[in-house]
Parts: structure tokens; sequence; C-alpha cells
């Protein structure tokens, strides 16, 4: 199971989150993200266990302790959606000034789905539903 590990201090390395882990079972491999431009931690890593059960007691006994000064937070890691976003960003073709999901219009944006600044669509150009739509 692949673990996420959120809250962390900046001085934990990648040990310290392999030992915290340790005491409840096998470790695949413990990661702390490191911002690539600074080498500074970003707070939060990842932690491979191969066992789910002694994962699972790793989450429950870990999740909100305490470590170094901070309350972490531990739960199992989820994969992202594909196309990440709020329903997926919007275009640079087709002039969609708006967003996917809840983006909004040109001025005054849309206050739910669509937008846009060609297409119409909940919110557009002035509140007017968008703006080609008045022709």
């Amino acid at each position: 199971m692949n673990i996420y590990v959120g809250n962390l201090s900046w001085n934990l390395k990648d040990q310290d989150l392999l030992n915290l882990f340790a005491s409840h079972g096998e470790v695949g491999t413990a990661k702390i993200v490191l911002d690539k431009f600074t080498n500074r931690s970003k707070g939060f890593g990842f932690v491979e266990m191969p066992n789910d059960d002694q994962a699972q007691a790793a989450i429950n006994a870990l999740n909100g302790t305490e470590v170094d000064g901070r309350n972490i937070v531990v739960n199992e890691s989820r994969p992202k959606p594909e196309g990440g976003g709020s329903g997926g960003g919007g275009g640079f073709k087709k002039r969609s000034f708006g967003g996917g999901g809840g983006g909004g219009g040109f001025k005054k944006g849309g206050s739910g789905g669509g937008g846009g600044y060609n297409k119409g669509g909940g919110g557009g150009y002035r509140d007017r539903g968008g703006y080609g739509n008045d022709y």
C-alpha cells in the first residue's frame, strides 16, 4: 500500500520517516518530497508498505500524532485522476477564456460549469450566459 504523509516538519529526512513507520511493520520505501529548486522538504512524503494490514495499522496509529512539533496527516495515497484540475482545465485554442469544471467567463465569471468567451454556457461574457448567444 502507498501511504501519504502530510504536514511534516521540514527537519525530517527520509530515514526519519522510515523509522516512524518501521515500528508498525515492513517498510518498502519512505520518501519525503523535496522542492527541486531549493532541495528543501515540501512538508509531505510517501511510504510504501507491502503488507496492507500493517499499512492500515500504521495509518490508524500515526494519523494525527505529533512528530517534531507538528500533527501529521497519514492516509492511503490515491492516484490523481487523469486530466487533473476541476473537470479538465480550459483550453488554449478556441479562445476559451473560461475554464473547465466551475470555470468562470470573461468578466464576472460563471457560477457553475461552462463559462467561456465565445461558447456560452453558465456565465460567459457579461452575465449574459455567453457572448455569442445574443445574436
